[in-house]
């Protein structure tokens, strides 16, 4: 696992750890901009040649700078802490992703489309399919609009985050997901939307605690029949013929 830190002259340092050494790190969860110049890379952190000006950086700075407020040195951030380039290191980090967000002291979620507390329900963060994880796996979730005001967390928010996403209070509350059945947690990411089709089914990967091999170009439909066979192959009979049938003619409508 690839972690950020600061050096001494104020720059990004990328770290890798072996997964026996990991130190305790902050994790931010973001919509990724529209625009992916937008944000700063894999590669201009390596390099050391990034653009300062640049919405994705305004990102490391505040996630750098509430991790320093919690006593974290070290934070980790998708878009520069994994090299997307090489095909192998993300399929590890997509399966690998759920249990980083779980392992996190800290997450914090920043809403690049959030001014104030009442624009909350309107924020795209809650329509996209990575970010369900990204709620559901790490114990303290805290919110904070573009210019870093702390909205809350996951237990003061609970109530409005409850009724966006319709995912029960309890399962915010730490109830293990293994108490609900796979119609029940489908039903959570059937709203929201990934950039790749089949990103809807691996998005979910971890939520199941399974694991498939990733075929971009397979498609929605051939994806999620391949995560329901690898969700009854890993407990047999918690995926029933009639629960592929209900999904599967969701995403065909």
């Amino acid at each position: 696992m690839r972690l950020l830190s600061v050096s001494d002259d104020g720059s990004f340092v990328q770290e890798r750890f072996a997964k026996d050494s990991i130190p305790p790190y902050a994790i931010l969860s973001h919509r990724w901009s529209t625009h992916e110049d937008d944000e700063t890379t894999f590669k201009e952190i390596a390099e050391g040649i990034y653009n300062n000006e640049k919405p994705g950086y305004k990102k490391l700075q505040f996630c750098s700078a509430r991790a320093k407020v919690d006593g974290l040195r070290y934070f980790w951030v998708d878009t520069c802490c994994i090299n997307q380039s090489d095909q192998n290191e993300l399929s590890v980090a997509i399966y690998s992703m759920f249990r980083w967000y779980q392992k996190a002291d800290k997450c914090y979620v920043y809403l690049a489309d959030v001014a104030k507390e009442s624009a909350l329900s309107k924020s795209e963060w809650f329509s996209r399919g990575w970010t369900l994880q990204e709620l559901l796996a790490p114990e303290k979730v805290e919110f904070y609009t573009r210019d870093g005001v702390w909205l809350g967390n996951k237990s003061s928010l609970e109530q409005q985050i409850a009724e966006i996403t319709k995912i029960p209070i309890e399962v915010l509350q730490g109830r293990s997901l293994s108490r609900f059945t796979p119609k029940e947690i489908f039903s959570w990411v059937e709203s929201r939307h990934t950039k790749k089709a089949e990103d809807k089914a691996y998005c979910l990967l971890g939520v199941f605690n399974v694991s498939m091999l990733l075929d971009y170009g397979e498609g929605e439909k051939m994806a999620f029949s391949r995560l329901y066979r690898e969700i009854e192959n890993y407990v047999p009979g918690k995926c029933s013929f009639l629960s592929i049938i209900y999904y599967l003619s969701t995403i065909l409508v």
